[in-house]
This record gives C-alpha cells, sequence and structure tokens, in this order.
C-alpha cells in the first residue's frame, strides 16, 4: 500500500463524515471554545477530500506507484464524494434534486460506458470537458456550502451548479462519442478477424480432405 492509494482511501473516509456534519443538526465541533458551523466544517473536510484528489494523481505519476487498485479505488472515490455531497445539499434543500440526479447519472453513465470500453480493450482517456466539470463540481458545491450559512452567496452558488449541469452534459456527449468510436472500429475489426480465420479452416478443411481424397465439406 502507497501513499498516493492511501490518500484515496482517506477520501473515501471522509465521505461519511461530509454527510454527518452536513445532515445532524447535533454533530458539532470546538476549537478552543470556539465552535465551528456544521457548514464548514462540511466544508473543510470537503476541500481536505479534493485536495486528496489532487494530490494521490500527482504523486503517483511522479513516483511511477500507478497501480491497479488505485486506478480502480480513484474513480470511485471521487464519485462517492461528489454523491455524497450533491446528496446531503439537496437533503438540506440547498440543491434542486434534478441537478443532483443529473450529475450523479451523468457519473454512473460514463463509468459505465468506461467500463463496457475497458473489456473491449479501449481505453477511454479523460476529457478536458471532464476535468473542467470536476473543477466546477468543486467550487459549486463549496460555494453552496458557505450559502447555507450566507445566503447572499446563493446566486452564485447556483450560477456555478448550472455550470457543472452544462459541462457535465457536454463531457458525456463527448465520452459517449469516443465509446462509439472506438468500441464500433474494434467490434468491426475484431468481427473481420474472426471471418478471415473461418475462411482459413475452410481452406485447410478443404485441403486436408483432398489430400485424403476425400471430398471437400463446406462448413
Amino acid at each position: 500500500m502507497n501513499l498516493p492509494n492511501l490518500l484515496t482511501l482517506l477520501r473515501i473516509f471522509f465521505v461519511p463524515l461530509l454527510v454527518v456534519a452536513l445532515v445532524q443538526d447535533d454533530f458539532g465541533l470546538r476549537v478552543a471554545n470556539w465552535p465551528i458551523a456544521n457548514e464548514f466544517l462540511a466544508l473543510g473536510i470537503f476541500l481536505a477530500a479534493a485536495t486528496t484528489d489532487l494530490l494521490d494523481g500527482y504523486l503517483a505519476r511522479r513516483w511511477k506507484q500507478v497501480t491497479t487498485v488505485g486506478t480502480l479505488l480513484d474513480p470511485i472515490a471521487d464519485k462517492m464524494l461528489i454523491s455524497a455531497a450533491l446528496i446531503s445539499l439537496v437533503q438540506v434543500r440547498v440543491v434542486p434534486g434534478w441537478i443532483a440526479i443529473l450529475i450523479i447519472g451523468r457519473e454512473f453513465a460514463v463509468t459505465g460506458l468506461r467500463g463496457i470500453a475497458a473489456a473491449e480493450g479501449y481505453t477511454i482517456q479523460a476529457s478536458d470537458l471532464g476535468k473542467t466539470k470536476m473543477v466546477f463540481q468543486v467550487i459549486a458545491i463549496s460555494l453552496m456550502l458557505v450559502s447555507i450559512r450566507h445566503k447572499e452567496w446563493s446566486g452564485w452558488a447556483m450560477l456555478w451548479m448550472y455550470g457543472v449541469v452544462v459541462f457535465g452534459i457536454a463531457s458525456a456527449f463527448q465520452y459517449f462519442f469516443k465509446f462509439w468510436n472506438g468500441v464500433d472500429e474494434r467490434t468491426k475489426l475484431r468481427r473481420r478477424r474472426e471471418l478471415l480465420m473461418m475462411e482459413k479452416r475452410r481452406k485447410r478443411a478443404a485441403l486436408m480432405a483432398e489430400k485424403i481424397g476425400a471430398p471437400a465439406v463446406n462448413r
């Protein structure tokens, strides 16, 4: 277990803490007898988790510690964090439910496409739109958390959240077209190879039949 993977696991550990800080009114924290509002505690947890997202990938590439476990856990941890934050914000009536459904549904749809593509031997790399969407998500959710206490921030927070929806849908279409073009071409190539192999077997069977003096049998 290397440090990048530990950071990924730490991000998963942050998820229940974030939910509890947002939805439990009796959950609180004091620092030097100064109470910390649940919204700002949740903001600190969310930003700490988002920081681990930046660090684990950077360290894994820099130290050449990219592992299969890390590759599998990293997107799961990201989706758990974003989904937990959005669902909790819906619970406290800050984010409309339809926005959370669109964003979370998009995440699962893209994950499904990438999984099917990987099974076909085709890797769909993260797009620039997808990375931009992630930045918008962190900023939008952070602003939403602040707006719980400071209502004047609500307009800006919702504007950033609409940006998340726009970039999320745009990047989802981009992933779909990459999936369609990549997997479709590989499927056609595999089918062509299968037909060539069948033709070679048929010719080989016919040639053997001729050598032993038996009639060729088409299969």
